[in-house]
């Protein structure tokens, strides 16, 4: 258990530097077992999702290991096709390894995956199209077992932009015979960092966030290597926590372009954006406005993970702030926490309605999930007296060291573990 120590008042200010993307990390680590190669990813966060991935990676013989910020994999000594419970379901990601094992092996054998339980995340989508790519599946008591002597090429409309399917798709068409066309594909940024990380690696593919991706295979090369992008999500927290509190922060090493529709509207909250090729100053005097609506959408719509935050930022500001969310049912979690601390906020289905407050209070709570929990921290930031948050590890899932860099920005903050 974790346990997080708040004492809000602070305004932060100063500069850091944003962790290399999670949800960009993982399928680039799967991707590594498509062939037998050595791979070096840099910026790569120090997680517990990366860990289990990598820890998935040893179990199925392949060398892996985490020196900071860069991973060293060698998938030459890959000797299974089979990823037992105990490991999937550490991490929602872990179906992305069924795609690279069908490449690699011609068979997969996983259960189904783990993660924060948002609601419904079906993987139908993912097993419809290697479906119609030739693979045979059965479906046995929470077991998938999936097989293709040889996969083929076709082209599948996606019905919806699933990121996950769209990059499942992606390797296992890296070994499927004529070329691989993905209608409606995720446009996510992370879908461009995982195709040029198959470029890579000798995969001739392209398309990435137009819509449609086409793969024609690969010629293996004997090493690839990738730099990981930005965190967007954590971009987005760190400047929702900058406008909650207060303050004057520059966030280094960020693409403004990747999370542009969050800092719309905390410029629309009454923030001040300023943006550079590669970083973002965010000034907030901490008394922030509603901004009417927003709905979240696939990319390059309002993220659905940074929801939470933008909400726990927005409940002191003055007026009603309508959220619409559209991909998860039960993204809301955080909700019965936040009024704890003195928050207005009411749930109907879809709809969250935010009225702001004039003060927020400390309070003991549990985190919910990766980003209810982060969304419990930038509210604590913000309130008066100590919040204390208990954590089954749910946000170091997906933020590294958020406490250190928030201290250093000014924040009464610490971890006990």
């Amino acid at each position: 258990m974790e346990i997080w120590h708040i004492r809000g008042g602070n305004r932060l200010r100063g500069a850091c530097f944003v962790q290399g993307s999670k949800n960009a990390s993982l399928p680039i680590i799967a991707a590594s077992i498509i062939c037998p190669l050595k791979s070096e990813l840099m910026n790569v966060p120090q997680l517990r999702d990366v860990d289990a991935a990598l820890r998935i990676l040893r179990h199925l013989g392949c060398l892996a290991e985490q020196r900071g910020g860069d991973v060293y994999i060698d998938s030459t000594r890959l000797s299974g096709s089979s990823i037992p419970h105990s490991l999937m379901v550490e991490m929602r990601s872990s179906v992305i390894f069924m795609g690279a094992l069908l490449a690699r092996c011609g068979e997969a054998r996983l259960s189904l995956p783990g993660g924060c339980q948002l609601g419904k995340r079906p993987i139908d989508l993912h097993l419809a199209a290697l479906r119609q790519m030739g693979a045979e599946i059965e479906e046995d008591a929470g077991e998938i077992c999936c097989r293709a002597e040889k996969l083929r090429g076709t082209e599948i409309i996606l019905p919806f932009p699933s990121v996950g399917a769209t990059e499942n798709i992606m390797l296992a068409a890296c070994a499927a015979r004529g070329e691989t066309i993905i209608r409606n594909a995720a446009r996510e940024p992370e879908i461009g960092a995982l195709q040029d990380y198959l470029r890579s690696m000798g995969a001739e593919v392209s398309g990435a966030g137009s819509g449609s991706v086409s793969i024609s295979g690969i010629r293996p090369n004997r090493e690839a290597a990738a730099r990981i992008i930005p965190d967007r999500i954590v971009a987005s927290t760190l400047a929702c926590a900058c406008a909650a509190a207060g303050g004057d922060v520059e966030l280094r090493g960020v693409d403004p372009g990747q999370f542009s529709t969050v800092l719309h509207f905390l410029n629309r909250a009454g923030c001040d954006i300023i943006s550079g090729s590669r970083s973002v100053r965010v000034r907030s005097s901490g008394r922030l406005s509603a901004v009417g609506e927003l709905s979240t959408a696939p990319y390059p719509g309002f993220p659905t993970d940074a929801q939470p935050v933008l909400m726990a930022a927005l409940l002191r500001a003055e007026g009603r702030t309508a959220i619409t969310e559209n991909i998860f049912e039960n993204r809301y979690r955080q909700v019965p926490e936040l009024r704890r601390m003195g928050a207005d906020v009411t749930v109907s289905g879809k709809l969250a309605e935010i009225w702001g407050v004039d003060r927020l209070h400390g309070a003991p709570l549990t985190a919910t999930d990766l980003r209810g929990g982060a969304a419990m921290v930038v509210a604590g930031l913000a309130a008066e007296g100590e919040t204390v948050i208990c954590d089954d590890g749910h946000i170091t899932r997906g933020y590294e060291r958020l406490d250190m860099r928030l201290r250093a920005l000014g924040a009464d903050i610490y971890l006990e573990y």
